[in-house]
């Protein structure tokens, strides 16, 4: 007896299709019912509510001198626990450090309240990887609020966001243990330590939890942020224009050294950011500084570029420079382009009334405009008509100057056919294609 099936068509037509999945909160469009899904209030709350309150505290607290020093103070210290901690050292592994400086990077960087070393160093990681894509957390493409503290502020979705290897950052105790204990890193190192510093030592608690505390603390993350934002937004390219970030020395006092920006991009590996002399690189000083101390110095292993490359780069930059400024200058009619004329044309066409075709260096050239302003007299230039005037132009009656063979160069009508091959002097050129033509040394 045969049994009947249920055939395939009926089992998958009987199956409901999967629900779609919903669209991520970031990518759907606001209302009154979802707003406030849309912002990350844990970090809305550390580096904007806290600030405006601890700004409205400031009209109510007196800054004493010694808490406004100790507040500058710490400011540079937490500073440099997220430049030369978070950013040199553990994102980009330009130097090496022992385990009390690590240890001082640690507490400091936490207390700049820019979340852990873990997360940070990910996400900067990120950032050189994917610049300038949707796949970099703080992408200026998405706009100059957005790179600045839009990134922080907002329910981004994290699927989006470019992978970097951090296998290194979870085989470090340190970070791990910082990560892990971040609220408490947090809480002691930017409020509990800088109050009770200004409390134990001048009796002032308030004062050093409002401006050392909390004050001091949005300082530094907008310090921090401008690297995200400014950075890729004004100032100079000099080693790589095809991504944003840019060196300027605004953003560079701004954030202890980091605003030169298009150098660190190109060169991330290296511990400097300011590679000359005098360009203010503070966190770049301080690492070197450590290294120098005698018998059990801090920092170790420091990692610069090679300079060759790194004037390649600058080189390739002032070269494209070059290009673009010389794309607008008048080079005359490219030889390619010109057409090929025998000698017997050219004496035929030179002997015309009114025509003034001279050969220089296999290049036929159109001076009628030029007879009457020729610095050597119009005769002697009238006696070179429907000739083969290189000697005369490259030293025979006189070197003629670099002027001479630009302004030459924009009056070229044709290339002469000839059947010898010769090499001229400066700015003459050489022979290409069996006696087709010069090409000049200017490559036009």
């Amino acid at each position: 007896m045969a049994v009947s099936t249920p055939s395939l068509d009926n089992n998958m037509s009987s199956t409901p299709a999967p629900a779609p999945k919903p669209l991520h909160i970031s990518a759907q469009p606001v209302t009154l019912q979802n707003w406030y899904k849309k912002i990350n209030w844990l970090n809305t709350t550390l580096v904007v509510l806290i600030p405006l309150y601890g700004l409205y505290l400031t009209t109510s607290t007196p800054l004493t001198r010694p808490t406004l020093i100790w507040s500058i103070l710490y400011y540079f210290m937490t500073a440099f626990g997220i430049t030369g901690g978070y950013h040199r050292l553990w994102s980009h592994r330009c130097y090496s450090a022992r385990l009390p400086l690590r240890l001082f990077l640690a507490f400091t960087g936490a207390g700049a309240i820019q979340g852990s070393i873990r997360w940070w160093s990910a996400n900067h990681r990120a950032h050189h990887r994917w610049t300038d894509t949707m796949k970099d957390p703080y992408s200026v493409m998405r706009g100059l609020l957005f790179s600045h503290i839009g990134w922080m502020v907002l329910n981004n979705d994290p699927k989006v966001k470019g992978r970097t290897d951090i296998s290194d950052l979870d085989s470090d105790a340190i970070v791990v243990f910082q990560h892990k204990h971040y609220g408490k890193c947090l809480l002691l190192a930017a409020w509990v330590f800088p109050m009770a510093v200004a409390g134990l030592g001048w009796g002032d608690w308030w004062g050093g939890l409002v401006y050392v505390g909390i004050m001091r603390a949005c300082f530094v993350q907008q310090a921090t942020f401008c690297v995200n934002s400014l950075a890729h937004w004004i100032g100079e390219q000099p080693f790589d224009d095809r991504r944003s970030p840019r060196d300027h020395v605004v953003t560079a006092l701004v954030t202890m050294g980091e605003g030169y920006h298009n150098f660190h991009h190109e060169f991330p590996s290296d511990y400097r950011n300011a590679i000359i002399w005098y360009q203010y690189d503070p966190t770049k000083w301080l690492i070197y500084l450590f290294s120098l101390i005698p018998l059990y110095p801090q920092t170790y292993a420091l990692k610069t570029f090679r300079s060759n490359e790194i004037e390649k780069g600058r080189l390739q930059q002032q070269q494209k420079a070059i290009d673009r400024k010389r794309s607008t200058l008048d080079w005359g009619v490219s030889l390619s382009q010109l057409p090929v004329i025998s000698w017997d044309d050219f004496r035929l066409d030179a002997s015309k009334e009114g025509a003034a075709l001279v050969a220089i260096a296999g290049v036929i050239h159109d001076v009628s405009a030029f007879v009457k302003e020729h610095p050597g007299g119009k005769t002697l230039i009238k006696s070179a008509i429907g000739k083969d005037a290189t000697a005369l132009f490259n030293g025979g009656v006189y070197e003629h100057s670099n002027a001479a063979h630009n302004l030459l160069s924009t009056m070229r009508v044709g290339i002469l056919r000839v059947g010898r091959r010769s090499r001229f002097g400066r700015g003459g050129g050489y022979e290409v294609g069996g006696g087709q033509g010069w090409e000049w040394a200017c490559g036009c």
